[in-house]
């Protein structure tokens, strides 16, 4: 118990977040959904109505005046009365320690009561001007302020357990094999089979436990990882776009799709961004 809380004391220094969206809204529509496992982590702050929350399987009823953390990948139904709708501030994020998310798919909805509800209102209000303003330091700012929140939600909720639990779901001799070979073989063709061969189980059985710790499947995680190495080599070097495609072992045309898919951008016109 002591070496996982000495552990998870250092956790936070590997810690990387990314905020995709921020916003105010009240009212019926956009909040009554029903078994979605969103790729995102959300953080909600209720200011008012009523309403509730199904996070895999497990029913909760925020109230105003609440911070509340649904993990992505969780199986969440959502539900709000049209007479007294929820008001809400809302942020898309993803976190990740090192290699590991830092909420998990497997996890509950984390809830807890604002003890200074006037302060968390204008650090969402601040986050909302960042993200809608941009300019060189939005980012970091919008950053502090997730940051602080999730630590508020965490504390003020009573998770005082919640980094021994990420250890448990965190044990580097479970996927820490996987994720070395996928950043040692990431160029290569990568085959379902050899991965799940790592941790000795049948590939049917290491599809949904690697989603369940990292929040994504095996084939999605890889097709990120050559996205990151591909922003890289765009940036930092001058290797044509095709050479780069060949490089991470996919044709050009399927490389441009996807890059675009997860950038917004081609990859000549990414590169023309960060020069």
């Amino acid at each position: 118990m002591a070496q996982a809380m000495q552990l998870g004391a250092r956790l936070p220094e590997g810690l990387r977040v990314h905020i995709s969206h921020v916003q105010l809204k009240s009212g019926f529509p956009d909040w009554n959904r029903a078994e979605v496992a969103p790729s995102f982590h959300r953080l909600y702050y209720i200011t008012e109505g009523e309403g509730s929350v199904v996070i895999n399987g497990v029913t909760y009823y925020p109230k105003p005046n609440q911070l509340m953390i649904m993990p992505a990948g969780t199986s969440q139904t959502t539900y709000t009365s049209k007479e007294n709708p929820y008001t809400r501030y809302f942020c898309h994020f993803d976190a990740q320690v090192g290699e590991w998310p830092l909420f998990h798919a497997d996890s509950k909805l984390y809830i807890s009561d604002v003890g200074d509800p006037e302060f968390i209102r204008s650090t969402f209000n601040e986050m909302i001007g960042q993200f809608q303003a941009g300019g060189p330091f939005a980012a970091l700012r919008m950053q502090a302020g997730l940051l602080y929140m999730l630590a508020c939600c965490l504390e003020e909720g009573g998770y005082t357990d919640y980094w021994i639990d990420f250890m448990h779901h965190t044990e580097g001799n479970k996927l820490g094999g996987v994720l070395q070979y996928i950043h040692d073989h990431l160029r290569e063709q990568m085959e379902i089979e050899k991965l799940a061969e790592i941790v000795h189980l049948h590939p049917n059985y290491f599809i949904p436990y690697f989603k369940k710790a990292m929040g994504c499947t095996p084939m999605h995680y890889v097709q990120r990882k050559r996205m990151e190495e591909a922003r890289r080599l765009l940036s930092f070097t001058n290797a044509p776009v095709a050479d780069i495609a060949d490089q991470l072992g996919m044709q050009l045309s399927h490389f441009s799709r996807q890059f675009k898919g997860h950038t917004g951008m081609s990859p000549t016109e990414y590169r023309a961004c960060t020069r």
